[in-house]
């Protein structure tokens, strides 16, 4: 009697029942918490990495007048900054090209690079410009446009553009099992204005942001 009495009264209280539950499944909602900081973590880096294109091809445009290896500088600085919270500058790569008429006519008219610098540390094949180095296009016709294709742009005969090719080895929030360490990639490209001249300046004290050199 007493034993079915316990048994009764066993079969009965519910009290922990609530609690197994949540035991049974905290594992499956914290995967999905995890996944979702992820994946929250990913679109914000695809979407900085964006903007440290758009950022840097419109600063460097925007310098009026002449343009020198201190405002360049500059530049880059602003688009690692943008970054900082992702690393950016040690995960990263931003390589700012000059692009304008390269003066020719007939088969050899075309663009080319006048000047190419680049920022951040990341050295590898995806990080080296797509489109050419610094003097593509300046004696030939080797170089009609830069973008990838079906988004191709090249500045008219009378003005410049910057480029800007921006790359980042995405650095995961909680693991690299969800989305690994994938490259991320953005181009952006403006037309320079009121700057006469595209001739890079310096000063013996200017730091040239030369494309051979990966640092922070």
């Amino acid at each position: 009697m007493v034993g079915r009495y316990i048994a009764n009264l066993l079969r009965s209280d519910t009290r922990g029942v609530a609690l197994i539950e949540f035991a049974s499944t905290l594992p499956v909602v914290l995967i999905l918490l995890l996944y979702g900081f992820e994946v929250a973590n990913y679109g914000l880096a695809v979407l900085r990495v964006h903007q440290i294109a758009a950022t840097t091809a419109d600063n460097a445009a925007r310098v009026r007048d002449s343009i020198s290896e201190e405002d360049v500088n500059e530049v880059l600085i602003g688009g690692k900054t943008v970054g900082e919270r992702m690393d950016f500058a040690s995960r990263g790569r931003i390589i700012l090209s000059d692009v304008l008429s390269n003066g020719l006519t007939g088969a050899n008219a075309g663009q080319k690079i006048l000047w190419q610098r680049c920022g951040g540390a990341l050295n590898i094949a995806e990080s080296q410009p797509r489109y050419g180095n610094e003097g593509k296009g300046a004696a030939d016709s080797s170089l009609q446009t830069m973008g990838k294709a079906g988004r191709q742009i090249a500045p008219s005969p009378s003005s410049a553009m910057i480029f800007a090719e921006v790359t980042y080895r995405y650095k995961p929030i909680v693991s690299a099992t969800i989305f690994g360490t994938p490259i991320l990639r953005s181009e952006a490209s403006l037309i320079v204005r009121e700057r006469p001249s595209e001739v890079m300046t310096s000063s013996p004290s200017s730091v040239k942001s030369d494309c051979s050199i990966y640092q922070m």
